[in-house]
Order: C-alpha cells, then structure tokens, then sequence
C-alpha cells in the first residue's frame, strides 16, 4: 500500500537535508524505533516496537538508505523485518522529497509498505491514519532536534527522542481521523479528493 503524507519544517533546506541524511540522530525520532547496529557501510540494523490496543508489534529489521540526491533533495530509504515472535513480516520504502520554501522546508513522503501477519489486520484506513499519527510526532522531534542543534558548543546530537508509539495514543488519534472522514463524507459537500 502507498501512503501519502507532507509536514513543514521551519528551517532552511540544506539544514533539514542534512539532519535526514543522519541515521543514527533521525531514528529516535521514529516513534517506538531503536538503533542496535551499525555495519560502518550505511546499513544499520534496528528495532521497532509499538502497541495498538491489545496487540503488540516487535520488529528487528535493517534499514538503509539506497539513494541520497542532493540536487533534487530527494531520498530513499528501504527497511525491512520481521516480528521477534510470530511469522509477520514489514518492508518498506520510503522517498522523501524535501522542498524549500519562504518559511522553511516542505517534506513529502511517499511510502510503500508491504505487511503480513498481526499488523495486517489492520485495514488500510487505520494502518493510514496511525501513520499520521506517527509523522506527526516525527515532525515534532525532527522539528525540535533540527531547532536544538549544537546548542551548548556541541555538535550534531539527537536532543529528543520521539514519545514512545503508546497504543492508546495512537488508536484515540487514529479512530478520530476516522471519525472525521466519516463525518465528512455523510455531511459535508461532495469532494471527489477526499
């Protein structure tokens, strides 16, 4: 399934370009996302927990990026794992375009994410809506750790990890992103993009 979603971030492109070519300082601001190895070639390996109502999802995976062109702001990073218990498999492919402007950098996302096992009981809608979720809280560590950089004579540090990926956080925000979807479609005016 694609998934489609853009957040700003108030900072030059170049500043923002070169936070997100920074594995080890962008991961923790992927909710639930942990760092466990570098192999020194651009591949790391990594872990993902996160919990939705009574289902608890723990991912050991790797994650590289594949292509990084500077001219155009564009990257793309692949991932890919497996659960630590369970025969549930994630990959996906993440492209994102960084593109400046008059108050800072506009970064869109496409993702290609293939899932199977407990986390594909989850209908796209939902599975769209906690990846809102989770960009948001992304945005805002990304956000603060690109605003917090080198304070106190230092240099290029993860100030803030991301808040944990809480179940019931997410599913409370996600179901009202549902809801609203809902609601417009049965009350507001017909809008073939919506």
């Amino acid at each position: 399934m694609i998934i489609n979603s853009e957040f700003q971030v108030a900072a030059p492109v170049d500043k923002v370009w070169d936070y997100m070519l920074d594995v080890p300082n962008l991961a923790p601001c992927l909710p639930g996302a942990e760092l466990v190895g570098d192999d020194g070639n651009g591949t790391y390996d990594g872990k993902v927990v996160a919990r939705l109502g009574p289902v608890k999802l723990n991912f050991s995976g790797k994650a590289r990026i594949t292509s990084a062109d500077e001219a155009s702001h564009r990257l793309v990073l692949d991932a890919s794992g497996s659960e630590d218990t369970g025969k549930g498999t994630a990959a996906m492919t993440i492209t994102a375009t960084l593109v400046p402007g008059a108050r800072g950098t506009t970064v869109k996302v496409d993702q290609d994410l293939q899932i199977s096992g407990a986390a594909a009981q989850f209908g796209r809608g939902m599975i769209a809506d906690v990846t809102s979720v989770l960009m948001r809280s992304f945005a805002d560590c990304l956000q603060y750790n690109i605003d917090n950089q080198g304070r106190g004579g230092g240099t290029t540090v993860a100030v803030r990890a991301a808040k944990p990926a809480s179940g019931l956080a997410i599913g409370v925000q996600a179901t009202l992103m549902a809801l609203k979807r809902v609601f417009a479609r049965f009350f507001l005016p017909y809008d073939r993009n919506r």
